[in-house]
This record gives structure tokens, sequence and C-alpha cells, in this order.
């Protein structure tokens, strides 16, 4: 239950809101959130007077302010194009047009398309007050207490490398049941993040070179078992998927 409506202007009222101690207090890019009911009560802090739905481009990173929303991202020109579809995969157009990249990542559970590829991104999320930097890695399986009186601002992802994205789902409208994102650095560097299971994308793999990934995207689903599918199916179909990303970067090359 709502019970208080706030839309401050700067975001030093902002973070004066959410630090207190006395009552729930939630940020609120899009509205996504509180489509769920809310039992208890809760005031919101409206972000929308900030200025923090920009998408900027800086040398070979991008920027992305805290409630630009997934629809936003979708349609800038220098995201990623073989990321596209885990946008699509993350939520319907309805959707995307309101939630915001950053109350995405708050929630974003095992499933959460955007979550694994912004896990292998290895982004960087910029957080006030005092402009606290974390990697992605860091920040997700801390976010439900870090982030009490905290806000974040921007996210902050690499533009120069390469990057592939493949999954199974049992229907092409469902959120995947195992996915996976494989990015790659000029220094040689390869990251694998995985996703379709638990509580949140997994990172896989975080190396120098591509030796081992198919072994690693199989260990990363060693008990993945759920509703939705078991770990020797998931295992199995890992082996494929990766060695697709793995085609997909080299085919870059040519």
């Amino acid at each position: 239950m709502i019970t208080t409506y706030h839309r401050p202007r700067t975001l030093e009222e902002v973070i004066t809101l959410i630090s207190r101690s006395n009552t729930k207090t939630l940020p609120l890019g899009g509205g996504t959130l509180l489509s769920h009911s809310q039992v208890e009560p809760v005031e919101v802090v409206d972000l929308q007077a900030l200025g923090l739905n920009h998408i900027k481009k800086n040398g070979n990173s991008l920027e992305m302010g805290a409630t630009t929303t997934l629809q936003q991202l979708l349609e800038n020109p220098d995201f990623p194009n073989a990321f596209q579809p885990a946008l699509k995969l993350e939520a319907p157009l309805n959707i995307r047009n309101a939630a915001t990249v950053a109350g995405t990542l708050v929630v974003s559970e095992g499933r959460s398309t955007f979550g694994t590829i912004m896990l292998a991104l290895d982004a960087k999320i910029i957080i006030q007050p005092d402009d606290q930097e974390l990697l992605i890695g860091t920040l997700l399986p801390l976010r439900e207490n870090f982030l009490r009186g905290k806000l974040i601002t921007k996210i902050v992802i690499p533009l120069n490398i390469k990057v592939a994205f493949q999954y199974v789902a049992r229907t092409p409208s469902d959120k995947p049941i195992i996915c996976m994102a494989l990015t790659h650095w000029p220094s040689g560097r390869t990251r694998l993040a995985v996703g379709g299971y638990g509580k949140m994308p997994l990172l896989a793999m975080d190396g120098t070179e591509s030796v081992g990934l198919e072994a690693a995207a199989r260990n990363a689903f060693n008990d993945a078992n759920d509703n939705w599918a078991t770990a020797e199916y998931r295992q199995e179909i890992a082996g494929i998927l990766v060695n697709r990303c793995l085609a997909t970067i080299d085919s870059t090359n040519e």
C-alpha cells in the first residue's frame, strides 16, 4: 500500500528520503516494481525529475542513466546488436517502455536475460551518495541490504568488445530455461555469464583465453534442477550454446 508519493528535484533530496530508518521508501523509475501489490505501507520517491534517463557514448563505453528504459536501450544504435534479443526476452514491449535499467537489475533473478548480459559485460554500477563504483558481480549478491539508503544513478558498459548471446526457451515468448552471454575483449579477456535458473545470473568464467569454456558452461549448471528443467538437460544444452557463442565471436574475426 502506497502511503506517500514524493517527487524530489535533486539527488540530495532523494538520498535523504530513502535513508530514513522509520519508513520503507522505494525509489520509483518506471513504476513496474509497484505493479505487484504492496502488502506493507510504503512511500515512493519518483525519480523522473532528476534527468537520469540518458544514454551517452563516451569513447569505448556506453553510459546509461538509471531511469533509462529497456526500450530506450534496445533502440539505441550504440548498444550491441547481438544483445538485442536478450532485451526483448526480458519483458514485452509495454513493460520495456516503463521498466528502467537500474530497477530491472535490482530485481533480476536467475532467468533475467538483462542481468545475464550485464554480468557478461562486467558492467560498472555508479551509486550515490559518494559516487561509489561497484562491478555488477559484486553488487548482485548484495543488493537487498547494500542498496538500502543508496541509489543507483548510472550503469556503464564497454563497447570495444565482441559479444554473443544464445538461449533456449519453451516458447519464443518465454524467459529462457537456459541462456548465456559471451564477451571477448581485444586483450583476450573472455567472460561467460549464464542464466535460466536460481536467484541471479552466474559468472561461469572470466579468464584470459577461451580454453575451457565448454567445461565452465556445463559446470555452471551442476545443481540447476527446478520445475522448468533438470540439471542434466541444462548441462547438455550449455555445451551446445557455448559453442554457438564461440562461433559467433570467431565469425567477427573474419
